[in-house]
């Protein structure tokens, strides 16, 4: 049954309102002021409210302008003014507040019937547009990041000792990004951007990825062509036109000399410089062919030496500051070979 509040001084229209709604099996709560109104919905929540324009104490206008400052995004409950007033600046006046309508008085029962149920059935269709196009939204960037996750373990499989590495590198990277103040959106972009951000590796060679031995110089251009490999691949998903960022500057340095286009400070995007110091982190965390992990002590001393070299000074010490809070060592690589 549908749930309509009436807030009106004028018992008359209060009574004459509720009578014609009550005929179309409606709901009515009536309320004889603004500031009544307010106390009401303190613990109900009608589907629409009628609200008289002009009322003592609170006019309906600051009665809804008191409404909406106490209403959360997306909570919003419809309004129908109702006014003898036959001015288009009030009515537009209303309409600008966020109004669905404007019903005169002495209202015709049949009118102010079908807008009220009109009303109802708009707003509650348009609710369930947005519930839908939501779940549908979460439902692809679930598929989506499950795509990705598998590619990053497929990339990670390429070398027993870095299975692992490009989840930790995002969830490190997300981490930073939270607390830099990056919103809850770019958070999860930029935890998908470090999931695919050595996806280049898929064009070098398993014997040069996984050699145990010093590299050749034939060898270290290979791996060094994995950024822009990465990147190339990336760049053709259209939809998240950010993900080749990662990819292509992950190993360029803060103060100059990293690779593959040379780039230094704020050149480097943001995503870039936020991905390099997660990287590098993991690197130093994770077990390799020729070592175990670093001592926390000895990572933390390259994170702090490496501040405006290799790393932006701004997200080494968010880096750090998780460091220290990390006491028993805990953010690393922890799987058993």
């Amino acid at each position: 049954m549908d749930w309509v509040a009436i807030a009106d001084d004028d018992v008359m229209s209060l009574k004459a309102a509720g009578h014609i709604l009550n005929q179309r099996q409606m709901r009515v709560s009536a309320l004889k002021s603004g500031a009544a109104l307010l106390d009401f919905l303190k613990a109900n929540r009608p589907d629409l409210i009628l609200l008289d324009v002009k009322m003592p104490g609170l006019s309906g206008f600051e009665t809804f302008q008191a409404m909406k400052e106490r209403t959360l995004p997306g909570e919003e409950i419809p309004v129908i003014f109702l006014t003898a007033d036959e001015s288009q600046e009030a009515e537009e006046f209303g309409l600008q507040l966020g109004a669905m309508d404007f019903i005169k008085k002495p209202f015709a029962p049949g009118v102010l019937a079908l807008r009220v149920r009109h009303t109802i059935q708009l707003v509650r269709l348009q609710r369930n547009l947005e519930a839908e196009v939501e779940r549908k939204t979460r439902e692809n960037e679930r598929l989506s990041l499950h795509v990705v996750q598998t590619l990053a373990e497929a990339i990670d499989a390429k070398d027993a000792y870095t299975k692992g590495h490009s989840g930790r590198v995002a969830s490190y990277a997300r981490e930073i990004a939270r607390r830099y103040g990056y919103p809850p959106e770019r958070q999860r972009e930029i935890y998908m951007i470090g999931l695919l951000h050595d996806v280049g590796k898929i064009g070098v060679p398993d014997s040069v990825i996984s050699k145990p031995e010093p590299l050749t110089p034939e060898e270290r251009q290979m791996i060094e062509r994995h950024p822009v490999l990465g990147a190339r691949i990336l760049e053709r998903i259209r939809e998240m036109p950010n993900l080749s960022i990662g990819a292509r500057w992950h190993h360029e340095k803060y103060g100059g000399g990293g690779y593959p286009d040379g780039l230094q400070g704020t050149e480097i995007p943001e995503e870039a410089r936020i991905i390099a110091v997660a990287d590098s982190y993991d690197a130093m965390t994770s077990r390799r062919s020729y070592r175990d992990v670093l001592p926390q002590s000895v990572v933390r001393d390259e994170i702090a030496n490496g501040k405006g070299t290799q790393f932006d000074p701004v997200f080494a010490d968010i880096l750090l500051a998780m460091m220290d809070e990390d006491a028993d060592y805990q953010m690393k690589e922890r799987e058993s070979r």
